[in-house]
Parts: structure tokens; sequence; C-alpha cells
């Protein structure tokens, strides 16, 4: 009996090893203990309007992410969040794996590491592979690209397709040291779909348990008033991520609401100039917490988030103060000061 009882032990042990669990807070607060403060931006190359024009052959583009991940370097930036789509990976899933691992040996060129987003709520419901559509004057993120989008994101048919593409990805990336973390879906329940979204968020998490990548695996909560997906999200997540675009107030708040988990945390959404969210006022606050700190936007280009969410520029003309972003084309800052200041708060030259 007791030959038995062991040998079913060893089999759940197994098992568990395959299948992967939510990781315990000694295990994640070992693993953050491991890094270095965390600091970075939400990525895109600003000859891109979306994730499509990023990871597509035709237009992918390795110079030009090299040269903008040198910015980020330069300022002492660790960390790039990035986001995937599951239809770049349908046109050409071989091509689209060799093009990650393209980006991920340039950003380690400049020591840099990656959170890869799977899904995503945000923007435009309807995504297409092939060209992209040209930016539209002065609107914010006006060809961003929801994944995999909508309706087809509530619909169970689509389930098998996405598990086989989360899967391969984390099979395939799920021991590499060039990434982070896995951000497994951006904001569910974005564009009115709240709780519709529930069903996809939990099969993502099932599969990437599944695949049980080496990196911990995360969704980071954004809306407070969607109670059972933030609930989900909490307990699920192997370390704590969050956006906040409020000032430093309410981002303390927010903190100090989260601490109660007891888990490392990263601010993968912050710093949006005319919200009273600044460099000056949430990354000291960031990093006094020991709280890892990704804004949105490293280079203005074709998603145009210099301008905000709500006040479109008819013109296109640039406004006076910019609502993301940190550097233009050529590498010059939009504001000396807070290059400095991300500099020396991330104690580099």
């Amino acid at each position: 009996m007791k030959k038995i009882i062991t040998l079913i032990a060893c089999i759940i042990s197994i098992s568990a090893i395959a299948q992967g669990q939510k990781w315990s807070k000694e295990k994640a607060k070992k693993w953050y203990a491991e890094h270095q403060w965390i600091t970075g931006a939400n990525f895109i190359p600003s000859n891109a309007i979306n994730q499509l024009e990023m990871w597509q052959e035709a237009t992918f583009d390795p110079e030009t992410i090299d040269r903008e991940l040198g910015y980020a370097e330069d300022i002492g930036f660790n960390t790039m969040r990035v986001y995937l789509h599951s239809l770049a990976y349908k046109a050409d899933p071989k091509g689209f794996k060799k093009r990650i691992n393209e980006y991920l040996k340039i950003a380690d060129e400049h020591h840099i590491q990656t959170i890869f987003v799977f899904f995503d709520d945000c923007w435009n419901k309807d995504p297409k592979i092939g060209k992209q559509p040209v930016p539209k004057t002065g609107i914010h993120n006006s060809g961003w690209a929801q994944d995999p989008g909508y309706p087809a994101s509530k619909e169970r048919a689509n389930d098998k397709e996405l598990e086989n593409y989360v899967k391969d990805i984390l099979s395939s990336f799920g021991k590499d040291n060039r990434i982070l973390i896995w951000d497994l879906y951006n904001e569910p329940g974005n564009n009115g779909k709240e709780n519709e979204s529930l069903p996809l968020l939990k099969n993502v998490f099932k599969w990437a348990r599944e695949a049980n990548p080496n990196q911990p695996i995360s969704a980071g909560l954004w809306n407070w008033g969607y109670q059972e997906l933030n609930t989900f999200q909490a307990q699920n997540s192997d370390i704590l991520t969050y956006h906040c675009y409020s000032g430093p107030e309410e981002h303390q708040k927010i903190i100090n609401l989260l601490k109660t988990h007891d888990l490392p945390m990263i601010c993968t959404e912050y710093m949006a100039r005319t919200r009273d969210s600044h460099f000056f006022n949430i990354l000291p606050l960031l990093k006094k917490e020991h709280i890892g700190a990704i804004n949105w936007g490293l280079v203005n280009g074709k998603t145009n988030t210099i301008f905000a969410w709500d006040t479109p520029i008819k013109t296109g003309e640039e406004p006076f103060v910019w609502f993301h972003d940190i550097f233009r084309k050529d590498g010059t800052p939009y504001h000396k000061d807070e290059t400095d200041l991300i500099r020396k708060l991330n104690q580099t030259k």
C-alpha cells in the first residue's frame, strides 16, 4: 500500500510539472529579486501602425527596431513590452517565429528583455492579414488591431486555432531567457466586451499552464469596476501586472490596494502627460515602491500616440503636450529633462 501511495504521489507530481501550476509567492518573489529594477516602454517601431505591420514579413524592419531599441538602451531601459498577433502567426507560422527570434536577438544585443503580449481587446475590432491602413490624421492609435478581434474573441469555434498558436509560441520560446514574462491578455473586457472576454481569458491561462513556460505569466488589471475579470486575473497571475494612467495620488491608492496580494508588481502601462501621469511624478514613485515601470510609447510614429485618446487634432499638427512617447524618429527626446531623469533613475551614465 505504501508503494502504491508513493507511486500515486509521483504521478501527481509529474502531472503538475507537465501541466504547470500558479507560482507560489515564494517563487515569484525569488524570481523578482533576481532582476534589477524593471524599467522600459511599450514598443512598436515608429514605421508600424499596428502589431501586424510590425510582424508581417513584408514590413518587418530589423534596422528600425535596432535603431530605436538603441534609444531605449541609451537611457537605461532594460525591458520592452511588445504585442504579438495571432493573424501574423496564422499567415506564416514559421516565418513569424523566425522574426520573433530576430527581434529577440536585436533586443538582447541592447541588453533588453521582452514582455510579450498575446491577446488584446483594444481599438479596431476587425484585424486583417496583409497591407495595413495608413494612419488617420491626428487620431490616437487609428490602426491598432484587437487580437483576435470581435466577434472572434467570443466565438469558441476559434479556440482550437488560438490554442495551437499560444502553445506553439510558448513551446518555442518558453525557456528563452531573453523573455521576461508572458502577458496573456491586454485589457480583457475593453471596448464594451466586459465579461464576454472571460472565457477566452480563462482559456489562455489554461493553455499557458499546459505549455508550462519557465517565465511567469500574467494579465494586467486595468478597469477597477470589472470585478469578475479582476478577480480571475489577480488569482491566476504569477506576478501582478496593472495599468494606471492617473496622477500620483490615485496611482498610490492603486499600489496600496494591490499590495494586499503580496506579490511582485509591474505597472505595464502608465504615462499620459495630459492626465497628470508623467515621468517626473510617477517613475520615482514606482522606483520607491520597487514596482516595475513600463510606460506607453517609445518613439513617435504611425501609431499617433502623441495625440490623446479623446482629443484628435484634425490638422495633424503636433500637440504642444505629447500624450505618450519619449523620442522623435531621429532619437531627439521630446523633453531632455525627461530622458535625463529616466537615465538618472536607471543609474546609467
